[in-house]
């Protein structure tokens, strides 16, 4: 079996959760013996054809053109880093397509297709709605324009059996590969901008999320939560839904100490400093504990559009150096950062899963995380608070700083528990999903291709 997947993050290179996610994924996946051709969005037409389990960590590349394949097989790059510099892979890829190149694809593909059983006026319609609502000139609508209009080429190019598309940035993308190519899609969903905006949000990506979900032949939601979400704001049906948990990614060393930065207790919010993540009661919660125990530290680790909101208000609440600011860290900064801390809390307003939890949990951390989150239907081992009840996040923070030995004991167990979530158990529910849209694909009367072993 071979997927082709749409992805806007992956290690590397990464933003957010999905990255990682996505990372843990694919590498169960391809144990599984599931093949997938990664689309991220490069400056270049290149794909990463992964077949091995060790190819999520090499990234092997091929290019569309000809030409430019032959000139990155002549080159000698001195590390993998350097290879993926000229491959172009960064989170924020080159745009140099403009909408009217948009709309000249969706018109040749509407053209080429229009004679196939399975077009009928509806799919029709929601690929227009999400094409025509990536209309804007904001850096990120521009970048998600580039990346749909190279998913035809890549879409004509190679040979798969299904496609899986990760948010709303890759649906456009995904569902013009349905489009030409007619073979099912499943379309992932990590967050909607109901979460990430704390309420109605940009209307341009409400309709790329309903028309992304509608048009594919399964969606998997990251958690019972966001299955709800879909549902109620959507209006998605449920037989069409999937729920697939998050799994833990990174390996932590058994034996690696903590690492201590200051003598007190260390309080650590790792994240984007956005609304959906509650930086904002985390402050609030910082007063609170601080006013009891000077000697706490709280540190936001992470940088995002409310960084200065939080800064600014953080300076007049005078808590100097007790309250501080990272900004974004990479890989290692973010390992250093869970080995310092004592407590890490989440106060997601929002949260579909949250996979911070889990790597702070597998570090050892007591762990406070929202009711109003995903990772709370799968976890015991970690206290579980509104994300409004900064009192009651602020009282448990101060009883933990009062009773380390339970503190200790807490994160100890919360160890051995993330040890279970992996991502092979959710993998396989992958594969189970994608079992079931082949067949039902393959006995449809107008398809009788076989299953690639390529």
């Amino acid at each position: 079996m071979k997927v082709l997947m749409f992805t806007w993050e992956f290690p590397p290179f990464i933003s957010g959760g999905l990255g990682m996610a996505c990372y843990g994924m694919v590498k169960s996946l391809l144990n599984l013996g599931i093949k997938v051709d990664l689309v991220l969005p490069t400056k270049d037409p290149v794909y990463f054809p992964l077949s091995e389990v060790d190819d999520v960590d090499k990234m092997p590349a091929v290019f569309l053109e000809p030409k430019k394949q032959k000139e990155y097989l002549a080159l000698n790059f001195t590390s993998n880093q350097e290879r993926l510099n000229y491959i172009g892979i960064t989170v924020h890829p080159e745009s140099y397509i403009q909408m009217n190149d948009i709309s000249r694809y969706f018109k040749l593909v509407k053209t080429t297709s229009s004679t196939l059983e399975m077009t009928v006026l509806e799919e029709e319609e929601l690929l227009q709605d999400a094409i025509l609502s990536l209309i804007g000139e904001e850096d990120l609508i521009k970048k998600v324009q580039e990346y749909t209009v190279r998913a035809q080429k890549i879409a004509s190019a190679l040979d798969y059996d299904l496609i899986h598309a990760h948010d709303w940035l890759c649906y456009p993308a995904g569902m013009l590969a349905k489009k030409i190519s007619r073979k099912p899609l499943i379309v992932h969903i990590h967050a909607t901008e109901f979460d990430r905006a704390g309420g109605p949000g940009d209307e341009r990506i409400h309709r790329i999320e309903y028309a992304g979900m509608s048009y594919a032949d399964r969606v998997i939601a990251v958690s019972q939560y966001t299955a709800q979400m879909i549902m109620s704001r959507y209006r998605i049906d449920s037989g069409r839904i999937k729920i697939v948990h998050n799994a833990f990614t990174v390996e932590v060393k058994e034996d690696a100490p903590k690492q201590r930065i200051f003598k007190g207790p260390t309080i650590l919010f790792l994240g984007r400093v956005t609304l959906q993540k509650g930086p904002d009661y985390f402050l609030e919660v910082a007063e609170k504990v601080i006013a009891k125990h000077p000697e706490a530290r709280f540190i936001v680790a992470g940088t995002g559009d409310m960084s200065r909101k939080i800064l600014r208000k953080s300076a007049s609440l005078r808590l100097k150096n007790k309250f501080l600011f990272t900004g974004f860290l990479n890989r290692k900064q973010v390992d250093r950062a869970l080995r310092a801390a004592d407590i890490f809390v989440m106060p997601s307003v929002s949260e579909p899963f949250g996979i911070a939890p889990l790597e702070a949990m597998a570090y050892g951390v007591t762990t406070i995380i929202s009711k109003q989150s995903g990772v709370s239907e799968v976890v015991n081992n970690a206290f579980k608070i509104d994300f409004w009840d900064t009192d009651r996040m602020a009282d448990t923070i101060c009883y933990l700083i009062e009773h380390p030995d339970v503190c200790k004991k807490m994160g100890e167990e919360s160890k051995k528990e993330v040890n279970h979530i992996l991502w092979d158990e959710a993998a396989e529910k992958i594969r189970k999903v994608y079992t079931s849209v082949l067949t039902e694909y393959l006995s449809s009367p107008s398809e009788n291709q076989g299953i690639s072993n390529a």
